[in-house]
């Protein structure tokens, strides 16, 4: 329980230090150039966006599911912290004034436009299906937190992925900053999430 505290304390002083500059994001380190619709930069935020909302949405639902306050725990931490994070990026995309969707397929600002079926829902890298969203809101106790915990880590491995394509290409400052600090606590979450695997007899499924 105290290694989740001290995770979700890293996320919340990123956050605090990333939503201080949020409304200067459009000149950081970019020489005052607004990105346009086709950069890494707004396509990193688009797609985050949402790889962020099904994250809360299956945090959310998990805290329904089981009264194991460390399960509990780090969903709320995760859902808060991803939430958080989601606001921040479509709000730059406000303040670039570039469209929150886009006709382009997800993830084409990485050149893997081609690579995410879509299917049942998994648009984009680790993402859970609708199929999958739905069992786990018909699960219960023990069971549900083993398969929040599984779904969560593939999840966290997509957006690892994402974000450390944003590292690479995006031009931002802040954003690439913003970036970095999912790198690192969504690694910091897996490695606690295999752990808490572990206790309940359990592993990753992949």
């Amino acid at each position: 329980m105290r290694q989740v505290g001290l995770i979700a304390g890293a996320a919340a002083t990123a956050l605090a230090a990333a939503g201080a500059i949020t409304y200067a994001v459009a000149g950081d380190d970019g020489g005052g150039r607004t990105p346009s619709a086709g950069s890494a930069d707004a396509g990193f935020a688009r797609d985050m966006a949402v790889h962020h909302q099904q994250a809360v949405e299956m945090s959310y639902i998990v805290r329904d599911r089981t009264k194991d306050e460390e399960v509990r725990r780090l969903a709320y931490d995760i859902a808060q912290t991803q939430a958080n994070q989601r606001g921040m990026m479509i709000g730059w995309l406000d303040l670039w004034g570039l469209p929150k969707v886009s006709s382009q397929p997800p993830m084409t600002w990485m050149d893997m436009g081609d690579m995410a079926s879509g299917k049942d829902g998994a648009l984009m890298p680790g993402m859970a299906t609708n199929t999958e969203m739905k069992k786990l809101g018909e699960l219960s106790g023990k069971q549900a937190e083993i398969f929040y915990l599984q779904l969560m880590t593939d999840h966290h491995q997509g957006g690892v992925h994402m974000a450390q394509g944003c590292v690479d290409k995006c031009t931002v400052g802040v954003e690439k900053r913003l970036a970095q600090g999912m790198v690192d606590a969504q690694r910091s979450e897996i490695g606690l999430m295999a752990d808490m695997l572990k206790e309940r007899g359990a592993a990753p499924r992949s």
